[in-house]
C-alpha cells in the first residue's frame, strides 16, 4: 500500500496533508513550487521540518524525547496522544523523512483487516529491498482488540515503525500488549506563546497583518482552544473581512462562530473535569470548584450526574464536620428536580459554594471503611447478652438483657455498658477532627470515654 492524500476529514495541525514523495526511502511532504488555487491556509502553513513544529518542545526541542530518538538513530513505533489539531499527522510524516523511511498511512475509521494486510505485506516487500517503513495510523482507538493484536507481529520483527495516533487516553483506548510495545508521547495542546507564532506565520505567509486591537489578537488565540488547525482557519475568515479599523473583541466575537465545548460526557474528558471538580472542593476553593462545575454544564453534563457526585463529597469529604451539608446537598438536588434548568442550576452553584467552603473532615468514611474490614474479620460474634432483647421466659431464664443499665436513669444519660460482642476487644473506628462541627462531638467522646473507664474500673 503506498501513501495516500488525506481525505478531507483526515487532517492535523496545519490542514490537509501534502502529496508524498516515494522515491527513495523517505517519506517527507513535498509541496509543490506554489500553493494551489483555494489551498487551505493551514496547508500553506504545515512544517517541513520538525524544528518548525511549535507547541511540542518537550519532543521536538534540543533536548526533547523524539530528537533524542532520531540523534540515536533508533525510532522507535510511538503512540502520539493529543487532542485535536496539536500536529500529530504533521509529526509522523517529519519523522518518516528525518528517519529515512517509507510513509504509509491508515485511519482507523475507514480501514479494516484487508487493509492492514495489504499495508503489511507491502511493508515486508520493501523491507526486502533493505526500505523501511513508517506505518501512521489515525485514529487507532478505533480499532477493536483483536486488530490492536494484528500489528504486533509486525511491529516486533521491525517489519514496520508503527507511530498510531489517538485523541483518547491510550492507558484505556488501547490494549496492553500493543502499549508494550510502543512509547507513548503526549501531545500538548498549544499554549498562547506557540497559537501567536501560527498567527505571525500566518500574517508572513499572507502578507496581510490581521485586523485587530491587541485584546481582540489575545480573544483570537483563546477561541482557538489550543488548536492550531481550528486557530488557523478562524485566521482566513478574519483575513477574508475588508475593515478599515481594527476589529475589538467584541466585533471579533460577532465575525467569528463560537468553538463548541471539547467535551465528552462518557470519555476522559468528563473524568477528568468531575475530578478536578471534587479536588477543588475538598481544596476549599470555591472559584476554582465553580469554574470546573461551569464547564461540566457548558459541555452538556447531566446536572443530576454532578447533584448525586455532590452528595456523595458532602458524606465524604465533609462529613460530620458540617451536619448540615448532606441535607443541604439533598436540597439543591431537589430544587433543581422541581425548577429544571436553568433556574435549578443556581441552587446546584450554592451547593458547591457551600461545600467548597465547609469544614472538612474524612473521618466518619474511614471509620466506616475500617469498621468493614472488622465486621468482615468478626461476624459470627454475637452481641453480649445484657443489649438482647428478653421477650419470652426461656431468654430471660438464659440471662437476655440481664444487667442491662438504662442510660436514661443515669446522672450523666450514660451508663458506660460494653456494647461490643463477647471476645471482641473495644476498638476505636471514628476519631473525629477537631474541624467544625466534630470539635464538640470529639470533646463529647472524650467526656464518655473517661466515664466509662471509671465505671468500668
Amino acid at each position: 500500500m503506498v501513501a495516500r492524500r488525506n481525505p478531507p476529514d483526515e487532517v492535523d495541525l496545519f490542514g490537509q496533508s501534502a502529496p508524498i514523495s516515494h522515491s527513495g526511502g523517505g517519506g517527507g511532504a513535498v509541496h509543490s513550487g506554489r500553493p494551489a488555487p483555494n489551498q487551505p491556509l493551514a496547508d500553506r502553513l504545515r512544517p517541513q521540518k520538525l524544528e518548525d513544529v511549535v507547541g511540542q518542545g518537550h519532543l521536538l526541542g534540543p533536548d526533547g524525547s523524539l530528537t533524542r530518538m532520531l540523534e540515536r538513530g533508533s525510532l522507535a513505533s510511538l503512540i502520539l496522544w493529543g487532542g485535536p489539531g496539536v500536529g500529530k499527522t504533521t509529526i509522523a510524516r517529519l519523522l518518516a523523512e528525518a528517519s529515512g523511511l517509507r510513509f504509509m498511512q491508515l485511519s482507523a475509521v475507514f480501514s479494516g483487516v484487508a487493509d492492514l494486510k495489504k499495508a503489511f505485506e507491502t511493508a515486508r516487500k520493501l523491507a526486502e529491498t533493505g526500505g523501511g517503513t513508517l506505518l501512521f495510523v489515525d485514529e487507532i482507538h478505533r480499532f477493536n482488540r483483536a486488530q490492536q493484536d494484528g500489528f504486533l507481529p509486525v511491529v516486533e520483527d521491525g517489519t514496520v515503525v508503527l507511530v498510531g495516533a489517538t485523541t483518547e487516553n491510550p492507558s484505556f483506548a488501547l490494549n496492553s500488549a500493543l502499549l508494550s510495545r510502543c512509547q507513548v508521547m503526549v501531545l500538548n495542546r498549544l499554549d498562547d506563546a506557540a497559537s501567536e507564532a501560527l498567527l505571525v506565520r500566518a500574517e508572513e505567509e499572507t502578507g496581510h497583518p490581521l485586523p485587530l486591537t491587541e485584546e481582540a489578537r489575545a480573544t483570537l488565540r483563546a477561541m482557538g482552544d489550543g488548536d492550531g488547525r481550528y486557530l488557523l482557519n478562524m485566521v482566513e475568515q478574519l483575513l477574508s473581512h475588508k475593515t478599515d479599523v481594527p476589529l475589538d473583541t467584541q466585533a471579533l466575537s460577532r465575525l467569528l462562530a463560537k468553538r463548541a465545548v471539547l467535551y465528552d460526557r462518557d470519555r476522559e474528558e468528563h473524568y477528568n473535569l468531575i475530578s478536578a471538580l471534587h479536588k477543588s472542593m475538598r481544596g476549599s476553593d470555591p472559584d476554582a470548584a465553580l469554574y470546573w462545575f461551569a464547564r461540566m454544564l457548558e459541555g452538556g453534563e447531566d446536572p443530576r450526574y454532578l447533584a448525586r457526585r455532590m452528595t456523595r463529597f458532602a458524606a465524604e469529604d465533609v462529613g460530620m464536620a458540617d451536619p448540615q451539608a448532606l441535607p443541604l446537598a439533598l436540597a439543591g438536588w431537589e430544587t433543581y428536580e422541581r425548577l429544571g434548568s436553568p433556574e435549578g442550576e443556581l441552587a446546584l452553584a450554592q451547593v458547591v459554594v457551600h461545600l467548597a467552603t465547609a469544614p472538612k473532615s474524612n473521618a466518619v468514611y474511614k471509620a466506616y471503611g475500617a469498621v468493614r474490614r472488622a465486621a468482615k474479620a468478626t461476624g459470627s460474634l454475637m452481641p453480649p447478652a445484657h443489649i438482647l432483647n428478653a421477650p419470652t421466659k426461656l431468654m430471660k431464664d438464659i440471662g437476655y438483657g440481664k444487667g442491662y443499665a438504662y442510660d436514661h436513669d443515669t446522672e450523666e444519660g450514660f451508663s458506660g455498658q460494653n456494647y461490643f460482642p463477647d471476645g471482641m476487644s473495644r476498638e476505636t473506628f471514628y476519631r473525629p477532627t477537631g474541624k467544625g462541627f466534630e470539635r464538640e462531638i470529639r470533646h463529647r467522646l472524650e467526656t464518655w470515654s473517661r466515664l466509662r473507664d471509671r465505671r468500668q474500673s
